[in-house]
């Protein structure tokens, strides 16, 4: 019975020691690329890159920590935001398009079913209006 629960412990111990080294290096914090979020860009075959490629978009920026064009974004893109859902993101839709865009955060507060922490949610994950150098929808 005890080499049977010495052999047990060893076995526990290994197991321990390898999830602490797991832990210890993964995940990497190293970049998997060697240019900024800015410059990626996604090939024809959905790889992502530094290079020639286009501007990642919906889904594919957010997937880099991108904020999408809340005044461009569509329906199934804010669909994926974090608590938005797609109700919410329907009637962000409607009323940008009967406001003929979003101006302010104002406006997008006023839109029924964004409280506090939903604004809160979109002015980290969006932005009103793609920067100058910016693609297309972010």
């Amino acid at each position: 019975m005890a080499s049977r629960t010495a052999a047990l412990a060893a076995v526990a111990l290994g197991v321990l020691g390898v999830g602490v080294v797991a832990r210890l290096r993964w995940p990497d914090t190293a970049p998997a690329l060697d240019c900024a979020a800015e410059s990626v860009r996604i090939r024809p075959d959905g790889v992502a890159t530094c290079g020639d490629g286009a501007v990642p978009t919906g889904a594919q920026a957010l997937a880099l920590g991108r904020p999408l064009d809340l005044n461009s974004a569509t329906e199934e893109e804010l669909a994926l935001l974090p608590g938005v859902g797609r109700a919410l993101a329907r009637s962000l839709v409607e009323a940008r398009e009967e406001q003929g865009g979003f101006k302010s955060w104002d406006d997008v507060d006023a839109v029924r079913g964004v409280g506090s922490a939903k604004l809160q949610t979109l002015r980290a994950a969006t932005a009103l209006g793609a920067p100058p150098d910016a693609g297309p929808v972010w």
